[in-house]
C-alpha cells in the first residue's frame, strides 16, 4: 500500500470516529449543558513600558445614570448616542486604577471604591493580589483626586490597607477635601464626599504617611505629577516615561468615552469647575494625539489604556491592542 493510500484510509477512518462520536456520544452529553457561570475573570492586564512594567486593574463596574449628568447636551441626546454605539441604558461606567514597577518601587495610582460605592466595585485589592502583588509590597499611592472611587480603597474598615506605602496628593485637593470648614460649606447632597475622603486619608495622615505635593513634580524617577485641576481644585495626572516611552495616567479628564472623545465640549456634573475641566481635557486631548503617548484612564473601558487620535471635529480612542508577549 503506498503512502497516499494510507494516508486516504487514515483520512476515512478518522472521519468515521468523529462522526461516530458526533452523531452518538456528543448529542446525548448535549442535553447535560453545564450551568453558567455568570462571572469574568479577576481583570488585571499587563504590559511593558520601556522598563516598566505596568499592570491596569479593574475595581469593577457600576450603572450609572450618566443622561442625567452630563451636561452641555440633552437626556435624549446622549442616549441616542449612546446607542449609536449599541449601548442601553443603563451606562455601566468601569472603575480602574493602575500599579507601576519601576524596577526599584511598586507604586499604584488610585485605589478604587473599597466599600463606598456599592456591591460591583471594591474589587481592586483581589484583583491586585491576583495579578501577584500583595498590598504590602506597595511603596507609594498616588491619588489623582480625591473623590470616593479613587480614594476608597485605601482603607478597610478604618485600617490601611497599604500599610507600608506613602500616599500623595496635590496639596489643594487635600485643603480642599480634607477640611472641615469646606465640608460645612457644602450643599448637604455633597458632604459624603468629603466625610469619605477624611475617612480613606486620615487613618495614613495620622501614621505620618501622608505627604501631598505642590504642582508639578517629579515624585520618583519615571513618574511625574501633572497639574490637570478643573474636576477638582487639584485633580492630577502622573506621567511614566521610561525608554523615551509615555503613558500618562489622566484620572478623570474625561468620564463617558463613547461621548466625550468625538464630543471633548460635553462636561458632567461631577466637575468642581466644568469650565477648567473643559480647557484641561481640549489640551491632553490635543497633545496626547500629536505626541502619540499612551493614556490610561480611570473610567475608560478596561484594560483602559490606548492611544488618542485626531477623527474630524473631535477625537478617536484606539484601545491597545492585547498582548501576551512581555
Amino acid at each position: 500500500m503506498s503512502t497516499k493510500q494510507r494516508f486516504v484510509r487514515a483520512a476515512m477512518t478518522t472521519a468515521l470516529l468523529l462522526g461516530t462520536v458526533i452523531g452518538g456520544a456528543s448529542v446525548e452529553s448535549a442535553h447535560a449543558a453545564a450551568p453558567m457561570a455568570k462571572t469574568s475573570a479577576p481583570a488585571y492586564y499587563r504590559m511593558m513600558l520601556g522598563d516598566f512594567e505596568i499592570t491596569a486593574l479593574s475595581d469593577g463596574t457600576s450603572p450609572l445614570p450618566v443622561q442625567n449628568l452630563l451636561t452641555h447636551t440633552t437626556p435624549e441626546q446622549t442616549n441616542k448616542t449612546l446607542a449609536a454605539s449599541f449601548i442601553q441604558p443603563p451606562y455601566e461606567m468601569n472603575f480602574n486604577a493602575f500599579l507601576v514597577n519601576t524596577g526599584s518601587k511598586l507604586v499604584l495610582i488610585d485605589t478604587g471604591s473599597g466599600a463606598f460605592y456599592g456591591p460591583n466595585v471594591g474589587k481592586l485589592l483581589a484583583r491586585l493580589k491576583a495579578s501577584g502583588y500583595k498590598p504590602e509590597q506597595v511603596d507609594e499611592v498616588y491619588i489623582t483626586h480625591m473623590h470616593l472611587d479613587h480614594v476608597g480603597g485605601l482603607v478597610d474598615h478604618g485600617k490601611r490597607v497599604f500599610p507600608n506605602a506613602i500616599v500623595r496628593a496635590d496639596q489643594r485637593d487635600a485643603d480642599f477635601w480634607l477640611s472641615p470648614a469646606q465640608m460645612d460649606k457644602a450643599p448637604k447632597e455633597a458632604k459624603d464626599f468629603f466625610k469619605i475622603a477624611m475617612d480613606a486619608l486620615n487613618p495614613y495622615v495620622q501614621a505620618g504617611r501622608f505627604k501631598p505635593f505642590h504642582g508639578e513634580t517629579e515624585l520618583v524617577p519615571g513618574i511625574r505629577a501633572v497639574d490637570l485641576s478643573g474636576h477638582t481644585p487639584g485633580h492630577t495626572g502622573y506621567m511614566i516615561q521610561s525608554k523615551g516611552q509615555k503613558m500618562l495616567v489622566w484620572g478623570d479628564v474625561l468620564h463617558v468615552p463613547a461621548i466625550q472623545f468625538a464630543q471633548p465640549d460635553i462636561t458632567i456634573q461631577f466637575d468642581t469647575d466644568s469650565q477648567s475641566a473643559l480647557s484641561v481635557r481640549d489640551h491632553v486631548l490635543a497633545d496626547a494625539a500629536k505626541e502619540g503617548y499612551y493614556i490610561a484612564g480611570a473610567h475608560l473601558n478596561f484594560p483602559a489604556i490606548g492611544h488618542v487620535r485626531k477623527a474630524g471635529s473631535g477625537y478617536e480612542w484606539l484601545p491597545v491592542q492585547y498582548s501576551e508577549l512581555h
